[in-house]
């Protein structure tokens, strides 16, 4: 199952790096050809892709490696280092694509350049690239949920942008070939705003894996449910969990009955522990702790329950 995982994850990185490769020649060149400064961009926004996807091809493989004696759960944080990448890249484009937009349009009103159209070349290139971009869309997305790998996400995520970003460029170069150039980087500064606001989602959620944002409270709450299927776990202490790439180590303290033999209490620990990792996806490993239950901890709320784990890491 890793493995096929880690071939899926490869596969959105070399697809995506192959055919950016491709479109940064093609838009380039035919940009250059065919007097179009927005297919130009376009294949600038492309060779920027392709810098990037080298990196994320790089960090993906790393992630792949097998645990050692430093990384005893993997290398697999390194895939949402790699988001952090790839978000970080997005945020850079945006941000030139936006200013570059502002420039050409102030360029156009007072008159500096002006624009006779570009080449209908130019036009089919761009149109090809959306046709690519929708496909790409759609098959990484697909990966991504299969993998829940986060910079094949953040990847799906790019290609939605690109597509967005060559729909602007050929509905300017349409319009600018019609009379009306100033349509060309007005879409482009509408577009750049769009990729703006991917690239700072991708690096919200890729830090917030990265910070150990965990557990939420559907998880400290499937822990509670799945507890009370074991017999002889009478109440639920703490929980605390940790993300390593798609994967948690869960933490957790439960109340037995205090009467009861040490291994009596370490056949409930792993009750416990083989209950809920076949039950939730994703968790690898799970460690369990035993105290003699008792009145403080009876009835917790999954708030409460939550707060005692901080707690105890503060401690």
């Amino acid at each position: 199952m890793s493995h096929e995982r880690d071939q899926k994850s490869l596969l959105a990185v070399n697809l995506g790096l192959g055919t950016n490769i491709g479109l940064a020649a093609l838009k380039t060149y035919f940009g250059v050809v065919g007097h179009s400064p927005a297919l130009l961009a376009e294949g600038i926004n492309s060779t920027s892709d392709v810098a990037y996807y080298v990196v994320a091809s790089i960090f993906v493989r790393m992630a792949n490696k097998p645990a050692d004696d430093e990384h005893p759960y993997g290398h697999q944080q390194l895939e949402s280092i790699a988001a952090v990448v790839v978000g970080s890249f997005i945020v850079t484009t945006a941000v030139a694509v936006f200013w570059d937009a502002v420039d050409k349009i102030w360029d156009l009103l007072t008159g500096v350049t002006t624009s006779q159209g570009a080449s209908t070349i130019a036009l089919w290139v761009a149109l090809l690239t959306v046709a690519i971009k929708i496909f790409l869309t759609i098959f990484v997305r697909k990966l991504g949920k299969e993998t829940n790998n986060p910079v094949v996400t953040a990847m799906a995520y790019d290609h939605r942008n690109d597509l967005f970003s060559a729909m602007a460029a050929s509905v300017g170069i349409f319009l600018g070939q019609r009379g009306l150039p100033w349509v060309d980087p007005l879409a482009g500064a509408i577009v750049a705003i769009l990729i703006l606001r991917t690239g700072i989602y991708i690096l919200r959620e890729s830090s917030v894996e990265l910070m150990d944002a965990v557990p939420s409270k559907e998880l400290a709450g499937q822990i509670s449910a799945l507890l009370e299927k074991v017999p002889g776990a009478k109440q639920l202490h703490e929980v605390q969990a940790h993300r390593f790439g798609p994967h948690s180590v869960i933490n957790m303290t439960i109340g037995v009955d205090g009467n009861l033999s040490v291994s009596a209490g370490d056949e409930i620990a792993s009750d416990v522990e083989k209950l809920i990792c076949h039950e939730i996806p994703n968790v690898s490993r799970v460690h369990v702790h035993y105290h003699p239950a008792d009145l403080q901890h009876q009835d917790l709320t999954i708030d409460q329950i939550l707060a005692e784990g901080r707690r105890q890491v503060v401690d």
